[in-house]
């Protein structure tokens, strides 16, 4: 009897090898899947995990904003600070921290997601507020948005109530004060 159990440890052995040798070759394919799969991650993906955390931003032409991350859209972002909101185009979005670990897809997120910038710098010229807008150069402009076209805004300015014309383009945040 001694050599059959012999013979089935040697057998076991074997197996338990294999048995390893698959955990170590499927550990490396799900490492690579997962950085296969992560290179699809957005950082509005991200972002829309974060709704409702406070966050640290730089973005290009303002500087570091911080705040409560309200809203994320395909196009803008809210983040709500003291006394303020910013709504800021991704394009111009250079750092975030304070995000989540997690990630929502696209096809998760709320139709509402899909509205424009336009869509959010009508709302401000709906209520006719002051408004300043910070272009990506460093520039700013205070006003109010009168109107909004597809890709451009009218703000009037100053008392004589100037109108410019803002390309979307150039636009890196609207900061309204409350």
């Amino acid at each position: 009897m001694a050599w059959e159990e012999e013979l089935f440890g040697f057998f076991e052995d074997l197996e338990a090898q294999a048995e390893a040798g698959f955990a170590a070759e499927r550990a490396a394919e799900l490492a690579d899947r997962s950085r296969a799969e992560y290179q699809q991650v957005t950082l509005p993906a991200r972002m829309m995990a974060s709704v409702g955390r406070e966050v640290q931003t730089e973005v290009r032409g303002v500087g570091a904003l911080a705040g409560e991350l309200e809203r994320v859209c395909e196009e803008w972002f809210l983040l709500r600070s003291r006394g303020q909101d910013w709504i800021v185009r991704h394009q111009a979005l250079m750092t975030v921290a304070g995000a989540s670990e997690r990630a929502v897809p696209a096809v998760a997120w709320s139709p509402i997601t899909r509205l424009g910038l336009g869509s959010a710098l009508r709302r401000l010229a709906d209520r006719a507020e002051r408004c300043v807008l910070h272009l990506i150069d460093g520039t700013t402009h205070e006003g109010i948005l009168r109107r909004v076209g597809a890709d451009f805004a009218e703000l009037l300015t100053g008392e004589g109530r100037r109108e410019l014309l803002v390309a979307y383009a150039g636009l890196a945040a609207v900061q309204s004060r409350e």
